[in-house]
């Protein structure tokens, strides 16, 4: 079953997305023994943009499946856990019962047609694109919808915590305890932080790949619930505490997005304490002689 091609949105839309964490880690860096990621110069903490993407491809992996838990039409993920993405490609091929071969003009045709396939197929292709011009060539999208890494409103504190666990793994290590049978480990936490992130969404980038007005819907919804549906260990508390979307009338847009950025500002209460929860925070939006053509959504 294929999804009805969509002619894009109308609209441009910037956004800014406030979100917090409390005693967890909201993005380990493999590099750094899983620490939270951080900028160095500043202490300030950073969550990629490739983390928050994967939140929201969980999210509608989660609300667009059947009750036999297969994706729904049109909201198939193509970057998931164990995903092969030739394979991915290949399905393509398979569908429309394509030939990778040929002449040029017959291998551009093929890799044209394979490429709407995964656009109609795909929502996370859609939504941020991809490049699959690998082995199996179903060619290269820019996806419409762009996230920032964020950044931590204030430096953020890395506390490196002892833990223990009542198992260990190997008969060898039992031996070694002689019968102790205890692990020790770390884990790495943050005591609270504030993150901002800014995003982008562009109608001519949707028209190319079906973007619908749908699809936007169900971003604005994800980018509002993800964190309800990503607790672990680590992330016990993480929520989003804030989504101010700027829509402009045009499609070539009404405003810079930075200038509507600088009107949403956050600022800590009281400087002489580490903030602690959000409510150690004071967000402001300002409303004032918003250029014309901009609307301004609190979600």
């Amino acid at each position: 079953m294929t999804r009805t091609t969509h002619t894009g949105i109308a609209h441009r839309y910037d956004f800014v997305l406030l979100f917090d964490v409390v005693n967890g880690n909201p993005n380990g860096d493999p590099d750094a023994g899983n620490a939270p990621r951080l900028d160095p110069e500043t202490g300030l903490g950073l969550v990629s943009d490739v983390c928050l993407k994967r939140k929201v491809r969980n999210f509608v992996t989660l609300v667009k499946r059947s009750a036999a838990g297969e994706p729904l039409a049109g909201y198939d993920i193509y970057v998931k856990e164990r995903a092969i993405l030739n394979h991915q490609h290949q399905r393509a091929y398979d569908a429309l019962k394509l030939k990778d071969g040929g002449k040029a003009k017959e291998r551009q045709d093929s890799v044209d047609r394979a490429r709407a396939w995964m656009c109609q197929t795909f929502f996370d292709i859609r939504m941020f694109g991809a490049v699959m011009s690998t082995e199996v060539n179903a060619g290269q999208v820019r996806g419409p919808v762009q996230i920032t890494f964020a950044r931590s409103v204030d430096p953020i504190v890395s506390l490196e915590q002892s833990i223990t666990r009542m198992a260990v793994t190997t008969e060898r290590e039992a031996e070694k305890q002689e019968g102790g049978n205890r692990t020790m480990g770390r884990k790495e936490l943050v005591p609270y932080g504030l993150y901002v992130a800014h995003g982008f969404v562009n109608p001519f980038l949707a028209v190319q790949t079906g973007f619908s007005d749908d699809d936007l819907q169900l971003l604005w919804q994800a980018l509002q619930q993800m964190f309800e549906y990503d607790r672990s260990a680590a992330r016990g508390e993480m929520a989003t505490r804030g989504l101010v979307v700027f829509e402009h009338d045009s499609q070539l847009g009404n405003a810079r997005a930075h200038a509507l950025f600088e009107r949403v500002s956050v600022r800590l209460k009281d400087r002489t304490r580490p903030p602690r929860s959000f409510a150690d925070y004071q967000v402001e939006l300002d409303e004032r002689d918003v250029p014309a053509g901009i609307r301004i959504h609190r979600l």
